[in-house]
């Protein structure tokens, strides 16, 4: 897993490897986030990732202002 865009476009995130824990995957996370930065404004905005088993996408958020 990494992130794909924004202030650490390119870093790996690493995440235990257990049948308990299924990042999104890169491609699912990229078309979660062109939708979104279609729709709103990421500069400064509050994430909440609930369902965080790896926090990929909470720092793909992070990654990209939020």
């Amino acid at each position: 897993m990494r992130i794909i865009a924004g202030k650490y476009k390119g870093r790996t995130v690493k995440f235990p490897k257990s049948d308990l824990v299924r990042p999104t995957t890169d491609r699912n996370k990229e078309s979660i986030f062109n939708y979104l930065v279609n729709q709103i404004d990421f500069d400064g905005i509050k994430v909440l990732d609930i369902y965080a088993g790896s926090g990929s996408l909470g720092l793909e958020a992070l990654s990209r202002g939020a």
